[in-house]
């Protein structure tokens, strides 16, 4: 109700895409985009059309407020409100159902099966601490040399002295191909793994771009 007249866009794609992708847009005033992990602090102009994205996983919640005169937007402001959870108070019905969802398996959620030494967390494209302890973990348990596991950019981060939990585990490690192999691969094959995957997150190209994650042990 409150966009009349305006013309938004809803896109899932990285900050880098619709920026490509906009040109093509023609009149479009506003563009949210969500897939990019990283939020940008205020709306980015490119061209007449503008750009917001709040980060992933919840941890913003962007505004954006445009004054229009004459049928088209002549000033704006953005900006993006951190979301801490021990501030808002959880709905009481959403709340409920999550604990009943989660009663039969709350005990081996709660597991103990570690402490932290330093800070864990999953930030970058190429490295990070979670990352080096999962790939030491399949190095050591699978025997194997080298290890190479999706350096993905979510999930809490641990702070030193922290107890892990299997929740925190399946926090790192719950997607949708968790399988793990043991293989012999050359170095060539190595080598064009790895130029692939760097071709996947650089392409000059955004619309080439596709993954996000690259991680070598």
């Amino acid at each position: 109700r409150r966009c009349r007249g305006r013309r938004p866009a809803f896109a899932r794609w990285a900050s880098t895409s619709t920026r490509s992708w906009r040109p093509s847009s023609n009149g479009m005033d506003v563009i949210l985009t969500g897939h990019t992990h990283d939020s940008i602090p205020v709306a980015l102009k490119v061209g007449q059309t503008l750009l917001l994205s709040s980060g992933s996983h919840g941890k913003y919640l962007g505004r954006i407020d445009l004054e229009v005169k004459g049928g088209k937007v002549v000033d704006y402001n953005s900006t993006m409100i951190p979301v801490f959870a021990d501030v808002i108070e959880p709905d009481k019905e959403m709340a409920a159902k999550i604990d009943e969802v989660r009663a039969p398996f709350e005990a081996e959620c709660n597991r103990v099966i570690g402490k932290t030494e330093g800070l864990l967390y999953r930030r970058g494209n190429f490295n990070g601490s979670w990352d080096d302890l999962i790939c030491e973990g399949l190095m050591e348990e699978r025997d194997a040399e080298i290890s190479i596991s999706p350096g993905f950019r979510w999930g809490t981060t641990l702070l030193p002295g922290d107890n892990i939990t299997i929740d925190d585990l399946y926090t790192q490690t719950g997607m949708t191909y968790p399988n793990v192999y043991r293989l012999e691969f050359t170095g060539a094959q190595l080598k064009e793994i790895l130029e692939d995957v760097c071709d996947n997150l650089f392409h000059k190209d955004p619309f080439y771009q596709h993954g996000g994650d690259m991680k070598l042990k």
